[in-house]
């Protein structure tokens, strides 16, 4: 029996750049014919997916489509996505939502229950993102996230099946829609950290986008704290704060290309990783270029990090928790070829194999 799609859409909430969208290119390498519906989308990912994209009026919105949930929501329940066997979503939001016709199955890959409205509320009320009309997105998220929540839940309801991108997403997913999810771990490009450029290990190394949850002021601190040598790549909002709390010890790098992202990694003692994410795809990159992970222990994290053997946890997400970490890190001795291995299981060959086998079993179900 020929359990295979024969016409397959994909469905993503926004193509910006990051994580969640190298999900999405590598569904589209598995199915290079395949429509990809999504709110918005730049020239570059259009052309990197090959012409493949669709979008509708809401990319006109522009970066204003991230504070119209109720109008994206419109968007993507209104798509005709008549026609097609499996209709895969890539969400964190409202992609899941989607409504498809009796015969056509729907696989959701989530990458988080949405944030703004369960695991990070709190925080999304601190920090909104509106600049100046906070205060007004504040009272806005209060008055209406109780319905949203509602439908979050409802659309979380409608997939034939879910895979996460992560043990902690799993829970999540099971606590917040009560579902139950398979962990498909994301696709991580290992080959571009295993060929960095290698050489004497120094220092601590800490990337990603600057934003107050990242937690990169917990990295600043400690090592400005303990006077040890620590170098910052990337940037983002929180840029020019944590370039304040700086010692000497620190060093900020913006700009640099994938290339030398691998090379700053392959010549660190170990990268840091102090926040809470879903996954955490920079910490599996550092882990590919053989460098073991300083985290947080919490979230993610846990699918990769061993201790003592990837790297270490620090148990509370203060300054004080992070500098015992650090302190202690010289009395562990780890296998740089070892590490490098534990991460061929994040490799974009075994997410589409994994993948495939799980799109399989929902066809013959």
């Amino acid at each position: 029996m020929d359990t295979r799609p024969k016409k397959v859409a994909i469905v993503h909430d926004w193509l910006v750049g990051g994580g969640a969208e190298r999900v999405v290119f590598a569904l589209h390498q598995m199915y290079p014919e395949a429509p990809i519906y999504t709110s918005y989308c730049p020239p570059e990912w259009r052309q990197r997916m090959d012409g493949k994209v669709i979008t509708g009026w809401l990319q006109h919105f522009g970066k204003i489509r991230k504070f119209i949930p109720f109008l994206r929501i419109w968007w993507f329940t209104h798509l005709d996505l008549d026609g097609y066997d499996l209709v895969i979503s890539s969400s964190g939001a409202e992609a899941k939502g989607i409504k498809v016709h009796e015969g056509t199955k729907h696989i959701n890959y989530c990458h988080a229950p949405t944030h703004y409205y369960w695991s990070r509320y709190d925080e999304y009320l601190k920090h909104p993102g509106f600049g100046v009309f906070d205060p007004i997105a504040r009272v806005g998220l209060k008055l209406l996230v109780g319905p949203l929540r509602k439908w979050d839940y409802v659309a979380a309801q409608r997939p034939n099946a879910i895979a996460a991108n992560s043990t902690y997403t799993k829970q999540a997913i099971k606590k917040y829609y009560d579902r139950d999810a398979k962990v498909i771990f994301p696709p991580i490009d290992i080959e571009r950290f295993k060929a960095a450029a290698g050489g004497t290990r120094h220092g601590f190394v800490i990337g990603g986008r600057q934003t107050p949850y990242k937690r990169v002021d917990l990295a600043v601190r400690a090592c400005a704290k303990l006077n040890l040598p620590l170098t910052v790549i990337g940037n983002g909002p929180d840029h020019k704060r944590l370039k304040t709390m700086a010692g000497p010890s620190i060093t900020f790098k913006t700009g640099l290309n994938d290339t030398q992202v691998a090379e700053e990694f392959k010549k660190a003692e170990a990268f840091i990783f102090p926040n809470v994410d879903d996954f955490g795809v920079v910490a599996v990159e550092a882990l590919s270029a053989g460098t073991p992970v300083i985290a947080f222990k919490a979230g993610g994290a846990f699918d990769y990090v061993k201790p003592g053997k990837t790297g270490l946890f620090f148990n509370e997400q203060t300054v004080e928790s992070l500098c015992q970490a650090l302190e202690g890190f010289p009395g562990y001795h780890f296998s740089h070829d070892e590490i490098a291995k534990s991460a061929e299981q994040f490799s974009t060959q075994e997410f589409k194999a994994r993948f495939n086998a799980f799109v399989k079993v929902q066809n013959r179900s």
